[in-house]
């Protein structure tokens, strides 16, 4: 089951503008984030990640919560494998798992 799981922004890529680097539950991989072009992103701010592209920017309680939930579904860790599956090559093109 592919799940929407939030992360939060460590860094933004200076040379390729579409990645984000992102924490997720102590796993770091970048994320496309071209579909969030309109919102300014900034090291700190929460998104949510689906198949390593950020669908959306959303706050931290709202983060906080999502993540409660996933844990009490018992998909948290499901989610958390799903990121370190995520990889993207030079030009942001995405591989790897898929859900």
């Amino acid at each position: 089951m592919c799940l929407a799981i939030p992360g939060q922004v460590v860094e933004m890529d200076a040379v390729q503008p579409l990645l984000a680097k992102v924490d997720v539950g102590g796993v770091r991989r970048n994320v496309n984030v071209g579909l969030l072009e309109q919102s300014e992103l900034a090291p700190g701010d929460w998104i949510l990640i689906h198949v390593g592209f950020a669908l959306s920017k959303i706050g931290e309680e709202e983060a906080r919560d999502q993540l409660r939930m996933l844990r009490a579904m018992g998909e948290d860790e499901l989610a958390i494998e799903e990121v370190r599956g995520y990889a993207f090559d030079a030009e942001g093109a995405a591989h790897g798992a898929a859900g």
